[in-house]
């Protein structure tokens, strides 16, 4: 599918920010292995999300969605099922990881996704279960998926594994280490990238009763047997999705107000504000919301993505029409996602008419205030395909962005969303 897209000016009008897709993957992975029976509302659902909650189904756990705002997880208290079938985690890396980590606990299963995911390494989360007692490979031996794991054996005591390749390696290890036989420490043998996210793991393990001390992001210890205990839970909005909103009113010279969003939440993303404001936009907030005045003119920065890789499209897309350069840097670790972010950027961008340069860890664009249309492509990449549409929006003529059906993975609305803040028929979608 793509989108025939004209561009705009002056963006204005108010969208809902779906629910975050990191607080739903965890939030129905733990409520899977609480004691009892939670309700989870507000959920996201995505492709994404879905894969995770197919897989705690396979796994043997109840889930029934009562609707787009309610699923009632009855809790398997750390007992599962062994899968009948190879768990397809299809596109969901998050998916992949965490139910890594689950199925440590009982069982023999396959873990698997699609042609993409099978390209994305896992062999440190293999090699940090093995230390705390469970045997897990990968099955075509390049340290990719599909994995088994022979679960039931997840003794405890210490896993020591990097923290600069990925953050929900870390969080697979400390969602399941209540279940341990013994207590679980985590230690990292490299400083933690993506932080945040491991933070949003802390929130919601203690908000369903886990105990886990956090020694300044150098090492993590889990208190084993304090498991998780079935409870109400409400998914906050998502920063990310909120993002491609946000600078599109920056990048038109209009006025975008986002609701659903929490203004103290712990998700990493909302460094966007932090970033728009340093180049150059309008950016206020308050219970609920937050709203974006682009003031026609954006500058150029330096910018640290190390916490937030999945905001290096939308950034990349404020740096195309910035005056000066824009740095973008350690960021290597974007190289891992559903596509090499940092090589698609730097081509699909640049066809806009910047002069990008890519670097190890990151980007160097010399913006241009004239965008031109262009055809591009979003790789299979979801985040690609919202920064690349937004960016078509604030070139001169007309551009096609070519599938952009992968939005869906973290974003279904998305353009519907995005009609209710442009002209009609600046963006027709065809198949």
């Amino acid at each position: 599918m793509k989108a025939i897209i004209s561009g705009v000016e002056k963006v204005h009008g108010s969208v809902a920010a779906p629910p975050s897709k990191s607080y739903t993957h965890r939030a129905f992975v733990v409520a899977g292995l609480a004691r009892g029976s939670s309700r989870i509302y507000d959920y996201l659902v995505s492709e994404d999300t879905m894969a995770t909650i197919a897989g705690m189904r396979s796994f043997g756990v109840s889930i029934v969605e009562e609707d787009e705002r309610v699923a009632i997880v009855e809790g398997s208290g750390g007992r599962l099922a062994t899968p009948e079938e190879e768990v397809d985690c299809k596109n969901s890396g998050t998916t992949l990881r965490l139910l890594t980590g689950v199925a440590s606990l009982d069982g023999e299963s396959v873990l698997t996704g699609d042609a993409s995911l099978r390209r994305r390494p896992i062999q440190p989360l293999l090699d940090a279960l093995a230390m705390l007692g469970v045997h897990g490979e990968s099955i075509p031996g390049n340290g990719c998926p599909p994995v088994r794991i022979k679960g039931g054996s997840l003794h405890g005591g210490v896993a020591r594994i990097r923290g600069d390749v990925s953050s929900q390696f870390i969080s697979a290890l400390l969602i399941v280490a209540p279940y341990a036989e013994t207590d679980v420490e985590v230690v990292l043998t490299s400083p933690l990238k993506s932080k945040p996210y491991v933070d949003i793991t802390l929130e919601i393990m203690r908000t369903f009763g886990a105990e886990v001390e956090n020694h300044a992001y150098e090492s993590f210890r889990v208190t084993a047997g304090r498991t998780y205990r079935g409870r109400s839970y409400r998914v906050e909005g998502d920063y990310s999705s909120a993002s491609y909103f946000l600078a599109l009113a920056a990048l038109t010279g209009g006025e975008i107000t986002v609701e659903n969003l929490n203004p103290d939440s712990k998700q990493g993303d909302r460094a966007i504000l932090g970033i728009l404001r340093e180049m150059g936009a309008s950016v206020e907030s308050g219970k609920g919301w937050v709203r974006v005045r682009g003031t026609g003119k954006l500058r150029g920065v330096e910018v640290d993505l190390g916490d937030t890789p999945d905001l290096l499209p939308t950034v990349a897309a404020l740096a195309v029409k910035a005056e000066g350069k824009t740095v973008i840097k350690n960021v290597e670790h974007a190289r891992y996602k559903e596509s090499d972010r940092i090589a698609t950027c730097s081509q699909e961008f640049a066809k806009f008419g910047a002069e990008i340069k890519e670097r190890r860890d990151g980007m160097e664009i010399k913006g241009t205030v004239s965008l031109r249309g262009a055809e591009v492509h979003t790789h299979g990449d979801h985040r690609l395909a919202m920064a690349l549409s937004i960016a078509a929006l604030a070139a001169e003529g007309g551009s096609v962005v070519h599938g952009i059906e992968c939005a869906s993975i973290s974003f279904p609305g998305f353009f519907e969303e995005l009609s209710k803040v442009v002209p009609q028929n600046s963006v027709v979608l065809k198949g």
